[in-house]
């Protein structure tokens, strides 16, 4: 099993404590990122570390006219903002991410098991009905309604991120921002969870439009047969030879 969102914050605070208020993903020496490999440490499932290390990659691999449009925030930053005590670092260091600049901003989280947070045009009017500002949430165990538990947090911490960017957004309808969770492919047994989000992520990246609106429903690429299970264990494969 995974461990406790407990002992994960725990590992990732210790973390913390080594590193300097303007920490950034791009910047953490592979030693210092060593204590990630903690938060998910069996030998078929991902750790943060390697979450961390593929988005690095995928993101220089991004084509130049895509660079534009995404960005990403490190995993432990969900960890880290759940601890009182470190929840105004992490809004600082989503700052300077500039993500209201941004069509897409990719996060995946672990909370005892990996998925995946899309914040979705957060740059543009809450009322827009062609680039609508939501948020979605791609979860391989959805049945285990992860969402539900979730989805208050998630609220209370976008609504901390645009308060900490002084953005002038009525808080009602920030309140009311879409929550979406799409009915994406869904992991085979306990041990998936790690490579179902990043391949969420790898797709998703690929395949974004430049806007979508949810009044047609979700992306109409992101459904329950969006990808084949000879296309995940292909990219499982790829993922496993370039972490030997």
């Amino acid at each position: 099993m995974h461990p406790s969102p407990e002992t994960s914050k725990k590992r990732a605070i210790e973390e913390l404590s080594d590193s300097q208020d303007d920490h950034h993903p791009t910047t953490i020496t592979r030693q210092r990122r060593g204590n990630r490999g903690n938060m998910v440490n069996q030998a078929k499932k991902l750790n943060s570390d390697k979450v961390h290390s593929y988005l690095e990659n995928l993101w220089l691999s991004i084509p130049e006219d895509k660079k534009s449009s995404f960005t990403h925030l490190d995993p432990l930053w969900y960890t880290l903002y759940s601890s009182d005590s470190n929840k105004e670092k992490v809004l600082n260091w989503i700052k300077k991410k500039d993500i209201f600049s941004r069509k897409y901003v990719v996060f995946p989280i672990v909370q005892g098991h990996w998925s995946v947070l899309i914040f979705c045009h957060f740059g543009e009017s809450l009322g827009s009905k062609f680039k609508t500002p939501c948020i979605l949430l791609l979860d391989s165990l959805a049945k285990a309604d992860h969402s539900k538990q979730l989805e208050p947090v998630i609220r209370k911490f976008v609504s901390d991120i645009y308060r900490n960017l002084e953005r002038t957004e009525d808080k009602k309808l920030l309140l009311k921002m879409p929550f979406l969770v799409p009915k994406v492919p869904q992991q085979r047994d306990n041990q998936e969870c790690g490579f179902f989000a990043l391949y969420y992520i790898k797709l998703f990246v690929e395949n974004a439009p430049e806007s979508f609106s949810i009044s047609n429903g979700y992306p109409y690429f992101m459904k329950k047969d969006w990808f084949s299970s000879e296309g995940l264990d292909g990219f499982c494969k790829t993922l496993d030879s370039s972490h030997k």
